[in-house]
């Protein structure tokens, strides 16, 4: 199976074209404001119809309230929302529910048995997203967690691996851990927030290879 690809944070359609172009099955919209990937839910929505039919829009949430999350998907109408916050097992499946949307968890990983307390969301939402534990923001530190803490875990929910991934270690990452789904941000950024059209080329071209 062929490996899926996410570019997270994108910002312009130059970025959004480069990503659809190199490969990419889903693309990122952030919107959260302490993170400098941050897009407005205008910005945002202009920036979903740059996003081509066959590739999914993922609009990306920390601890967003509930109508602002109402607000923001019906002003965008992504593919996918991703909860990347506090958000509880009970919040993520009512808005896939109501919603009838597609809808991921992002889960920081500090070892084996931290992956146990991801089963709360089973039947809760689409995907888990594996990323390193949160420290100033959320997500997109550009920090890696061990991988071999998913060796031989029970996956009981389609899954992607997140936090740190760049052209250089991707390939090794999906040998690893099997990754059916991968997600950069930071790995392909000239500086913060800035992405770099050769590094999502670079990016897309090893995830594929491997």
């Amino acid at each position: 199976m062929t490996v899926q690809i996410k570019i997270c944070g994108l910002s312009t359609p130059e970025a959004i074209a480069a990503a659809a172009n190199a490969g990419a099955t889903h693309i990122g919209l952030v919107h959260f404001d302490k993170s400098p990937r941050h897009v407005s839910l205008e910005d945002a929505a202009r920036l979903r119809a740059h996003v081509p039919a066959h590739i999914k829009a993922v609009l990306l949430l920390v601890s967003a309230d509930p109508n602002t999350t109402a607000h923001a998907i019906d002003r965008i109408k992504p593919d996918i929302v991703q909860f990347h916050g506090n958000e509880t097992p009970e919040w993520t499946r009512m808005v896939r529910e109501r919603g009838r949307i597609e809808t991921w968890k992002a889960f920081g990983v500090r070892d084996t048995e931290s992956l146990t307390r991801a089963y709360k969301f089973e039947g809760a939402v689409d995907r888990m997203l594996y990323d390193a534990p949160a420290k100033a923001l959320p997500g997109g530190n550009g920090q890696s967690f061990r991988w071999d803490a998913l060796t031989g875990f029970d996956h009981r929910i389609p899954w992607g691996l997140a936090g740190g991934l760049d052209a250089g270690n991707v390939a090794d990452a999906i040998h690893q851990t099997g990754a059916e789904l991968v997600d950069t941000s930071s790995g392909v950024e000239s500086a913060p927030g800035v992405k770099d059209v050769d590094k999502i080329a670079a990016f897309c071209k090893a995830a594929l290879a491997a």
